[in-house]
């Protein structure tokens, strides 16, 4: 019995672990086999370059130069481990990251890491945003931020509350081609691609604060708690989508199906690795050249790039940013939204109508207008993305370690714990977060 996007009856559906991706395994044609593989890794990949994230790696750019192109490469690996643990532990167990510490975790646990998940995302979005707005302005200036910021949000809101997921995920997947604009964006910048050789392939490393703080910063936006629940609740979503509603028909997975997650996953987190190496490239190649090291947000860059690189190129960033945007604020809202609601045994699902998830969908709205009015508040968004930084930096570690735990529960994941290369790799990502964390603790007391 194959995967149909079509559900037969619930009580003719067989366990997760009895059905196989043969549906797109008899697909002929590559590119349609490939693009039926994409969806929540994809998404996942793309999402992580929200408009914090690029504002980090614009700044990067400027401070650091080309030297710093090393950290794209280096974080590639690391985050496609994690996204692939969470993304099997939804797949294996039919449950979400907050599902699976529900069941079988300390509620001790549970509450202060979904706690600590919403605060951050709640900033994020707020400050995305306002990225948002402040994109649309650098196209149209005759109108301002602070009348785009309420329409922002209630479109936002109205999709995600009464689009259904596939919608919603065919939305996201469209978004996706905005961030090939910070691509094309780098060859504008006419950057000498000798020194793009040797900043990509031979890492420069200092001890020195802006150094460490802008490489914390780096780990940080690109391995962020959200994107672990995020991946393993869209996989749950996707199983849901094809008629799976009980726990019991989704628990297992088989070769094929993990697979196929594997390619999702991998592809998009090159994606969201090449958007960044080529951001860091286009603000290295003209701001840092031309002595502008410090830069604030995203927004900013694009404004400094028109006249270091033409029109073209700030015009490619500011579309960029607004379709960056545009995704990502709903996967914040909707990570915290899966979250507390699993973490409290609520039904949730962006597939379910308002009036059976009424908590889940107030989480969200809540979440969105929360972070709507952050823009009102006078509260500087560097400062906002600063302690969100914070949240997320001692946040990670020791989620990254029940992340660990669990996918080596052989009582959640059966035969499907995690392979000795997986767990190498897994482990070393949490180290290097952890020791991340432990810097930026060390760069707040200078």
């Amino acid at each position: 019995m194959s995967k149909s996007p079509i559900a037969p009856p619930e009580s003719d559906l067989l366990p997760a672990e009895q059905v196989s991706g043969a549906a797109i395994g008899q697909e002929k044609n590559p590119i349609k086999r490939l693009f039926r593989i994409l969806g929540p890794g994809l998404i996942t990949g793309a999402s992580d370059d929200d408009p914090s994230g690029i504002g980090t790696y614009a700044a990067t750019g400027a401070a650091l130069g080309l030297s710093s192109l090393w950290m794209a490469l280096f974080s590639l690996p690391l985050m496609a481990a994690v996204e692939f643990i969470c993304a099997k532990i939804g797949l294996v167990s039919g449950l979400g990251l907050s599902g699976v510490l529900r069941k079988y975790y300390s509620r001790k646990l549970l509450y202060p890491i979904v706690a600590g998940l919403v605060i951050a995302n709640v900033i994020n979005a707020g400050v995305d945003i306002g990225a948002i707005a402040a994109a649309i302005n650098l196209l149209f200036p005759a109108i301002s931020i602070a009348i785009l910021i309420i329409p922002i949000a209630i479109f936002i809101l109205v999709v995600q509350i009464w689009g259904s997921y596939r919608l919603i995920s065919r939305i996201f997947k469209w978004l996706t081609l905005a961030l090939f604009a910070y691509i094309f964006s780098a060859f504008f910048a006419k950057p000498n691609w000798g020194e793009v050789l040797r900043g990509t392939f031979i890492p420069s490393f200092s001890f020195d604060s802006t150094f460490l703080a802008t490489f914390v910063a780096i780990l940080g936006t690109t391995i962020s708690p959200y994107l672990f629940f995020w991946q393993a609740d869209q996989e749950v979503e996707e199983e849901i989508s094809m008629g799976r509603k009980q726990p019991g028909q989704r628990t297992g997975a088989t070769d094929q199906e993990l697979n196929y997650a594997s390619w999702d996953v991998n592809i998009g987190m090159l994606l969201s690795n090449v958007v960044m190496y080529f951001i860091i490239l286009t603000t290295a190649a003209t701001l840092h050249t031309a002595g502008k090291t410090h830069i604030n947000s995203a927004t900013e860059a694009a404004e400094a790039l028109r006249p270091l690189a033409g029109d073209a190129a700030g015009l490619l960033l500011a579309v960029g940013l607004i379709g960056a945007g545009f995704m990502a604020v709903p996967i914040l809202t909707g990570s915290a939204g899966y979250a507390v609601a699993e973490a409290f045994g609520w039904k949730a699902g962006l597939d379910e109508k308002p009036r059976k998830a009424k908590r889940f969908y107030a989480v969200i709205a809540a979440a969105t207008l929360v972070g709507m009015l952050i823009n009102f508040l006078g509260i500087n968004p560097i400062d906002a993305l600063f302690w969100t930084a914070v949240v997320n930096g001692m946040l990670a570690p020791p989620l990254l370690i029940v992340i660990m735990l669990i996918a080596n529960n052989k009582q959640v994941m059966g035969k499907r714990v995690n392979g000795r290369g997986i767990n190498i790799l897994g482990w070393v990502t949490t180290g290097i977060m952890a020791a991340a964390a432990i810097a930026l603790v060390l760069t707040l007391h200078k």
